[in-house]
């Protein structure tokens, strides 16, 4: 089973997350930020993973630490499930068309965590969120997992729209990228020969 627990506790958070990367898409969010709780039911759902989030930060002040903080553990979590990476497809890439907005993801577990982030958000807030947030927690996320992310919206100006079809999108990539390639299922997708 490729699963993961990540327990991370600092004077701003208290995270505890479990993943399946070979689920049905089941998630149980709880962040104190409705909207991020939100985010990630899509990205877990889209991505068929298995996921577990309950997180008490200093939302009293924002939701900076919060959303970076899951984000860490999050990347964290694909890390450890995904082991020495043998036999995954590696790649993975998703067009998602969301009414009037289109946004393309594309990752490669290389190992090599890096964010490259061309999302343009409109507002500054949904709801409560600080849309500035979203690339905190993409940056975060690629780091700690040891992958690169390329995050583009080619089209739409609904703010809304955008981070939600960009959690989508990604949840959908990474479930290509992690999925197995039973022709290859003993070998590290590399000429290196590891990730």
């Amino acid at each position: 089973m490729r699963i993961a627990e990540i327990i991370r506790k600092t004077a701003e958070t208290d995270i505890s997350l479990n993943l399946n990367l070979d689920g049905s898409g089941k998630s149980v969010v709880d962040t104190g930020c409705g909207f991020l709780d939100h985010m990630l039911t899509l990205f877990a759902r889209h991505g068929r993973f298995d996921l577990n989030v309950k997180c008490v930060g200093d939302t009293q002040v924002d939701y900076h630490h919060t959303t970076e903080d899951i984000g860490i553990c999050l990347g964290k979590a694909f890390a450890q499930a995904l082991g020495d990476k043998k036999g995954i497809v590696r790649y993975g890439d998703t067009l998602l068309p969301m009414d009037e907005t289109l946004i393309l993801s594309a990752i490669d577990i290389s190992g090599r965590g890096e964010l490259y982030y061309a999302l343009s958000i409109p507002t500054e807030k949904v709801g409560d969120f600080d849309t500035e947030l979203c690339e905190e927690f993409w940056r975060a996320f690629a780091r700690d997992a040891g992958l690169t992310l390329h995050l583009r919206q080619l089209a739409g100006s609904n703010s809304h729209h955008i981070l939600e079809g960009s959690f989508k999108s990604v949840g959908r990539s990474l479930r290509r990228a992690v999925s197995i390639d039973e022709a290859f299922r003993d070998e590290i997708p590399s000429t290196k020969g590891m990730l």
